[in-house]
């Protein structure tokens, strides 16, 4: 679904702090702190899965899956245009 580096790199891209992302998502700071730090793609409950990627939606970041037609062929993340 969503990867760590792509979560920060949405960040990156928006701007964000975590603190910023927990308050849009309804996610707790260690919440966030803790899916960051992982390794490849988050695992966590559904529904938090959800709301954050809902807010890096809502926020503008569109998420690349992994094989979708970009020039890398890999996951990524790109703001809304």
């Amino acid at each position: 679904m969503i990867t760590a580096a792509q979560m920060r790199a949405a960040r990156a891209l928006l701007g964000m702090d975590q603190r910023r992302l927990a308050e849009l998502s309804g996610l707790s700071l260690p919440t966030i702190q803790r899916m960051e730090a992982s390794e490849g793609v988050i695992r966590g409950n559904v529904d938090s899965l959800m709301k954050l990627v809902a807010a890096l939606d809502a926020a503008g970041v569109q998420l690349i899956a992994e094989g979708a037609v970009s020039p890398g062929g890999g996951r990524g993340v790109r703001l809304k245009g």
